[in-house]
């Protein structure tokens, strides 16, 4: 990949847990309970070692999508 390609693609964004809540209007203890229960994807630990986690942006928005073209289809 060359220089040019990267500045031309969107910055990758990590988000944290009280974004993810707000982007999916679930409260944190369900956002942990789907995280459990193996329906929502696992965050990450940001910094090697660290304590803070967060998803990368583009993965919860394709999850979303996801379950938004799941739910049309079943509509169809």
């Amino acid at each position: 990949m060359t220089y040019t390609d990267i500045t031309t693609q969107p910055p990758i964004q990590i988000v944290r847990h009280a974004h993810v809540c707000k982007k999916l209007n679930v409260s944190s203890a369900k956002l942990f309970d789907m995280v459990a229960k193996g329906q929502f994807p696992k965050p990450f630990t940001i910094i090697p070692n660290g304590r803070a986690v967060g998803w990368l942006e583009g993965a919860v928005d394709e999850w979303i999508m996801q379950r938004s073209s799941a739910a049309l289809g079943v509509m169809s």
